[in-house]
Order: C-alpha cells, then sequence, then structure tokens
C-alpha cells in the first residue's frame, strides 16, 4: 500500500511538469505579439522587426510587431498591454531602458518590473554617443569637462524630455564628472542632433543611428562612449569612464520579457532562440552596423540586469532630484 500511495504521488508531482513540457514542445500554437512601446521606425522598432523575423523562421509561427508607444517614457500602455495578457509566451514586451526607470521616476507608478513580468533574455546592448559640433574646441571628454567647470554658465546639452533615458544619462554623466550645464529638452534626441550640427547646442547624448550620418558627414564629433568598456562594433572610440569620469556606465538596450507566470519552459525555450537569431553572423553584423552587441542572455542573467538598472537609475534619479509628474 505505501509503494503505491508513493507512486502515485510521485505521478501526481509529474504531471504539471509534464504538461509544462508538452506546452514548451507544442510553443507557439499561434502568432506571437511582440509589443514595442515606441513608434513605428525607431531603433526599437526596427530592431524587433529583424529578431521576429528570425523568430518567425526559427519557430515556424508568425511574431508580429505591435507598436504601443502611448504613456510617453513611461511606457505604460505598452508594458500594461503584456502584464495583462495570458501568461503563455504568446504576448511578449520589447524592453527598453525605460522599463527600468520608470518604476523610479514617476510617482504611484502601477507596475513593478520583476514582480508583474518574466525576464526572457537580453538581446542586444550599445553605448550611447557624447557627440559635439564638428567645430567646437573639445575634442576629448575631459576637454569637455574642463570647459564645464570654468564656465558652466556657457554649457548646454540637449536631449529628449525631462525623465527621458537621454536626460537620465545626461543628468548621471554631469553628477559623475562634476559640472553643471543647463539642460535643454526636446520632442526627440533628433531635433537636438539638428540644433547640435547648427551649433545652437554644446553637446547631447545619441545612439549611432540618430548621430552616424552627421558623424560621417562631419558635422558632429564623438567624444565618447557611455559604457564601462570598449565597444566590439565602434572600438576606436574611446569610453567616458576612461577619460575621467570614473563608474560611468550608461547604456540603451533592447530585450525581451513575458507576463508574470509564463512557464519556465516556454521562456527558456524563447530566450535559447532569441540567442541563436541575434547571435548569428547575418543579425550579428547588423546589430554591429547600429553601434550595438548581440548578448542573447539566459532569463536569470537577464533578471540581474533588469534589477541593477533599477538601482542605478533609482540612485541617479534621488541624486539629482528628477521629479516627473
Amino acid at each position: 500500500m505505501w509503494a503505491l500511495a508513493s507512486l502515485a504521488c510521485a505521478l501526481a508531482a509529474l504531471a504539471p511538469a509534464t504538461a509544462f513540457a508538452q506546452a514548451a514542445a507544442q510553443f507557439p500554437v499561434r502568432p506571437v505579439r511582440l509589443v514595442v512601446p515606441q513608434s513605428p521606425g525607431g531603433a526599437t522598432d526596427i530592431q524587433a522587426r529583424l529578431i521576429a523575423d528570425r523568430l518567425t523562421r526559427h519557430f515556424g509561427q508568425q511574431f508580429i510587431v505591435d507598436n504601443r508607444s502611448g504613456g510617453g517614457a513611461a511606457g505604460i500602455v505598452a508594458f500594461s498591454t503584456v502584464m495583462k495578457a495570458a501568461p503563455d509566451g504568446h504576448t511578449l514586451l520589447a524592453v527598453v531602458p525605460s522599463f527600468t526607470f520608470a518604476p523610479v521616476l514617476y510617482r504611484n507608478y502601477p507596475l513593478d518590473p520583476l514582480r508583474d513580468f518574466v525576464p526572457v533574455s537580453l538581446a542586444t546592448r550599445a553605448p550611447y554617443l557624447l557627440v559635439v559640433n564638428a567645430g567646437s574646441p573639445w575634442r576629448s571628454v575631459r576637454e569637455l569637462v574642463q570647459f564645464g567647470k570654468a564656465q558652466p554658465d556657457k554649457l548646454t546639452f540637449g536631449a529628449g524630455n525631462t525623465g527621458s533615458g537621454t536626460h537620465l544619462v545626461t543628468a548621471w554623466f554631469l553628477a559623475a564628472a562634476g559640472i553643471q550645464a543647463t539642460y535643454v529638452p526636446y520632442r526627440s534626441v533628433g531635433i537636438a542632433t539638428l540644433d547640435l550640427s547648427s551649433g545652437r547646442l554644446s553637446a547631447t547624448f545619441a545612439n549611432v543611428l540618430g548621430v552616424g550620418p552627421l558623424v560621417k558627414s562631419g558635422k558632429l564629433h564623438v567624444l565618447g562612449i557611455s559604457t564601462a568598456t570598449r565597444s566590439k562594433a565602434l572600438p576606436e572610440l574611446p569610453t567616458i569612464a576612461e577619460q575621467g569620469v570614473p563608474g560611468y556606465n550608461a547604456s540603451t538596450f533592447h530585450g525581451y520579457a513575458a507576463p508574470a507566470m509564463t512557464p519556465q519552459v516556454i521562456v527558456n525555450a524563447l530566450a535559447a532562440a532569441i540567442a541563436k537569431v541575434v547571435k548569428s553572423p547575418e543579425l550579428a553584423d547588423r546589430i554591429a552596423e547600429d553601434g550595438g552587441e548581440p548578448v542573447g542572455s539566459t532569463p536569470a542573467d537577464f533578471r540581474r540586469f533588469i534589477a541593477s538598472e533599477v538601482r542605478v537609475w533609482n540612485d541617479v534619479v534621488r541624486a539629482n532630484g528628477i521629479k516627473v509628474e
């Protein structure tokens, strides 16, 4: 009798695992929606479409990009859409930096990135570029910082609206470098870079897609990149940290998360597929053209990365007194 009872218990415990394994083996059973918290045509949208196309080939089922840009930097429309979706892997969120700083930036923010979602994979990571007008006297971060300390009333930084990723990256840089500057918010970084190229700003932070053409045309000059180590895609560019601002390490990134309670076997299957496609020679080269690097992390590593980013932005927001209603 004891043997039969033990066998029954073992079979009962095995049933959920078997069901999850079957679900993973059959996944996906219908088109998968990739919810992107930005409008079509932006860097995240372009990358999401590239990855969606490769995942479609990998799984033999459509991965469809769904742009939900409402909520501004808070990303609340896209994040809420995924949070409320069925936890079966058929609705995924394209994770961008605002996913990690919105909870610490906005009062009474209703979502928690690690409670309400399951991290799947950090797909790619890229540095911000610190750029100045090509006609400016600065050819290094040290020279810009020296000028800022000597004439703080003459230094102007422009980027996205208050509370945007480029605003927070700029605030962190100014604090870490020990300088002050007038911050000029713009509706988009693209407009800021046009003003910079016309000489109406001192500097700005932007991604490679945003300023690449202006750098190539000789209108803008790159002083350094924001990550702690040099980029494999841009090895000739020095980091800001190595130019006298130790500890500075900001980046823009693209990852994926699923609704909380999504079975881990499905999460693992998605993570493995994302790693495979972003590291494929074809897509890795395309990512490098945009200044990024393929990562394809495990779910556990992505969870640690998100937790670290939340801590960093919490410190930046508090130290600089940044408030967004």
